[in-house]
């Protein structure tokens, strides 16, 4: 099972993180001083985006995967504070195994409408409250719990749209060339994991000012 390798968070840890992200925002990391290789991988050839001009910013994630449960309410309330011109989209890692079956699971919930008001909660129950969710019933109850129909939810999650979304986001996935998660991938350009030192705010400030890179090189006409 491919997972960040990076020292395990726990909640009080990410809640921490958190915090120190929201002070951080004074001193974002400046573009120019970034370094390749270190602060964030190129994407060679780049994965074209899907964003209609804006600044695709891209978390590839695993319902299984802990650091991405971890790291799920800090991108929450990253995502609620970007500008119009930045699109955030989530896109699970299909690396086989219960991967697969947590992404069919994130592109049922997207189907049915029902991402906004399950996703966080999912992570939560899966890991905070480590519930045994790891069966297809047992995930259907999960989301009957939350307003959605059971039976409704199983004939989706192998229905056409579902398993079209599971073949894009296999191809996605191998062409930003993720090894663990959670990843993030800036207009299909630049690849970012969280670093050693800083962490899920770094990792979020390395982000920013990719952001702000693309932002001045759309205004400079290149």
């Amino acid at each position: 099972m491919l997972q960040r390798t990076a020292p395990r968070f726990g909640l009080s840890a990410a809640l921490l993180c958190l915090s120190a992200l929201l002070f951080s925002a004074a001193a974002p990391a400046q573009a120019d001083t970034l370094v390749e290789g270190q602060d964030y991988q190129l994407i060679d050839p780049p994965v074209p985006t899907r964003a209609d001009g804006k600044i695709e910013v891209v978390e590839v994630f695993g319902y299984s995967c802990s650091h991405c449960a971890n790291f799920a309410p800090i991108i929450t309330e990253w995502k609620k504070s970007q500008p119009d011109d930045v699109v955030v989209e989530y896109v699970p890692a299909v690396f086989g195994g219960i991967w697969e079956i947590y992404a069919r699971v994130y592109y049922t919930a997207e189907a049915m409408g029902v991402t906004e008001r399950t996703h966080d909660a999912l992570f939560h129950a899966l890991h905070t409250e480590r519930r045994q969710i790891g069966k297809l019933e047992d995930i259907a109850d999960f989301y009957a719990e939350h307003g959605v129909d059971k039976e409704q939810f199983l004939s989706t999650i192998d229905s056409f749209v579902v398993n079209s979304k599971i073949a894009d986001a296999r191809t996605r996935v191998a062409g930003y060339g993720v090894e663990g998660t959670p990843t993030i991938i800036v207009a299909g350009k630049y690849r970012v994991m969280a670093p050693r030192e800083g962490g899920y705010p770094r990792m979020l400030e390395i982000t920013d000012a990719l952001v702000a890179r693309e932002r001045a090189a759309k205004a400079g006409g290149n």
